[in-house]
């Protein structure tokens, strides 16, 4: 049986082709990836990116784009490993949140 994910073989419509400029926060993910899995640090392998992305829900799956859901399998994957708390992570989102819409009050 398939899961949701694996859609080899299925009609998927047109490929496009064409190369785009890639948004900061991509660019971060993807160098946060690599210097997750560099020979030094060793803390993703690509099988466990691929297990966290695949255990995603269908809805979760097919609502994030291709970068938001490595970042998710990062997450996860971190998580798992102990390298930081659900807490941890809560407290940062919200100073960053914080820090943001400070930046938003004073640009207004």
């Amino acid at each position: 049986m398939r899961a949701h994910h694996d859609m080899g073989g299925e009609p998927a419509g047109s490929v496009e082709l064409t190369e785009h400029d890639y948004s900061l926060w991509e660019k971060r993910t993807d160098a946060l990836l690599m210097l997750l899995s560099d020979q030094k640090r060793q803390l993703l392998r690509v099988d466990q990116l691929r297990r966290a992305i695949e255990q995603l829900g269908p809805d979760a799956y097919d609502r994030m784009s291709y970068y938001e859901r490595w970042i998710a399998s990062i997450t996860q994957n971190m998580l798992e490993r102990g390298v930081f708390t659900a807490e941890e992570l809560g407290r940062k989102m919200a100073a960053v949140e914080a820090g943001l819409a400070s930046e938003r009050k004073a640009g207004s």
